[in-house]
Protein backbone atom coordinates (compact mmCIF):
# COMPACT_ATOMS: atom_id res chain seq x y z
CA UNK A 1 0.00 0.00 0.00
CA UNK A 2 1.34 3.69 -0.53
CA UNK A 3 0.45 6.83 -0.07
CA UNK A 4 1.97 9.01 -2.60
CA UNK A 5 5.75 9.05 -2.37
CA UNK A 6 5.75 9.45 0.96
CA UNK A 7 4.67 6.15 2.42
CA UNK A 8 4.60 2.81 1.45
CA UNK A 9 3.75 -0.44 3.47
CA UNK A 10 4.58 -3.88 2.33
CA UNK A 11 1.93 -6.83 4.19
CA UNK A 12 4.24 -9.51 2.89
CA UNK A 13 7.75 -8.20 4.09
CA UNK A 14 6.50 -6.52 6.98
CA UNK A 15 8.32 -3.52 6.24
CA UNK A 16 7.38 0.25 6.26
CA UNK A 17 8.86 3.23 4.16
CA UNK A 18 8.20 6.88 5.37
CA UNK A 19 9.95 9.77 3.48
CA UNK A 20 12.67 7.31 1.77
CA UNK A 21 13.77 5.63 4.76
CA UNK A 22 12.94 2.53 6.38
CA UNK A 23 10.77 2.56 9.94
CA UNK A 24 10.83 0.53 12.77
CA UNK A 25 7.69 -0.95 14.16
CA UNK A 26 5.91 -3.23 16.29
CA UNK A 27 3.42 -5.77 15.43
CA UNK A 28 0.64 -3.65 16.52
CA UNK A 29 1.69 -0.32 15.14
CA UNK A 30 2.71 -2.43 11.89
CA UNK A 31 -1.31 -3.79 11.90
CA UNK A 32 -2.61 -0.16 12.88
CA UNK A 33 -1.17 1.65 10.20
CA UNK A 34 -2.13 -1.16 7.47
CA UNK A 35 -5.67 -1.29 8.44
CA UNK A 36 -5.55 2.60 8.74
CA UNK A 37 -4.30 2.90 5.06
CA UNK A 38 -5.97 -0.11 3.67
CA UNK A 39 -9.27 1.90 3.75
CA UNK A 40 -8.07 5.51 3.64
CA UNK A 41 -10.72 7.97 4.17
CA UNK A 42 -12.62 6.06 6.36
CA UNK A 43 -13.14 6.57 10.13
CA UNK A 44 -12.71 3.95 13.03
CA UNK A 45 -13.28 4.20 16.22
CA UNK A 46 -10.68 3.02 19.00
CA UNK A 47 -12.86 0.07 19.78
CA UNK A 48 -13.24 -0.49 15.96
CA UNK A 49 -9.58 -0.92 15.99
CA UNK A 50 -9.03 -2.57 18.61
CA UNK A 51 -11.64 -5.32 17.32
CA UNK A 52 -9.26 -5.66 14.45
CA UNK A 53 -6.12 -5.88 16.32
CA UNK A 54 -7.69 -8.25 19.44
CA UNK A 55 -11.24 -9.57 18.17
CA UNK A 56 -12.91 -10.89 21.12
CA UNK A 57 -9.77 -11.57 23.38
CA UNK A 58 -9.36 -7.80 24.34
CA UNK A 59 -8.44 -7.15 27.78
CA UNK A 60 -7.13 -3.94 27.28
CA UNK A 61 -8.58 -0.56 27.48
CA UNK A 62 -9.63 1.84 24.10
CA UNK A 63 -6.89 4.68 25.15
CA UNK A 64 -4.41 2.07 24.77
CA UNK A 65 -4.72 2.96 21.08
CA UNK A 66 -3.92 6.56 21.46
CA UNK A 67 -0.71 5.65 22.77
CA UNK A 68 -0.12 3.48 19.82
CA UNK A 69 -1.27 6.42 17.43
CA UNK A 70 1.12 8.67 19.27
CA UNK A 71 3.89 6.01 18.83
CA UNK A 72 3.70 5.59 15.44
CA UNK A 73 2.85 9.16 14.33
CA UNK A 74 6.54 9.84 16.22
CA UNK A 75 8.02 7.02 14.10
CA UNK A 76 6.75 7.98 10.77
CA UNK A 77 7.89 11.52 11.07
CA UNK A 78 6.48 14.05 8.70
CA UNK A 79 4.12 11.13 7.15
CA UNK A 80 2.59 10.73 10.67
CA UNK A 81 0.31 13.53 10.05
CA UNK A 82 -1.60 11.80 7.78
CA UNK A 83 -2.95 9.77 10.57
CA UNK A 84 -6.16 12.07 11.56
CA UNK A 85 -7.91 12.47 14.90
CA UNK A 86 -11.51 13.12 14.41
CA UNK A 87 -12.79 14.30 17.98
CA UNK A 88 -15.23 12.24 19.89
CA UNK A 89 -15.26 9.22 17.49
CA UNK A 90 -11.33 7.69 16.66
CA UNK A 91 -8.73 8.05 13.44
CA UNK A 92 -8.74 7.72 9.78
CA UNK A 93 -5.83 8.17 7.49
CA UNK A 94 -5.25 10.08 4.73
CA UNK A 95 -5.02 14.51 3.79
Amino acid sequence: ITFGEILSVDSEKYEVEADGARVQLTSTEFKILHFLMSRQGRVFSREQILDHLLGNEKIVIDRTIDVHIKDLREKLGIAGKFIKNIRGIGYKFGE
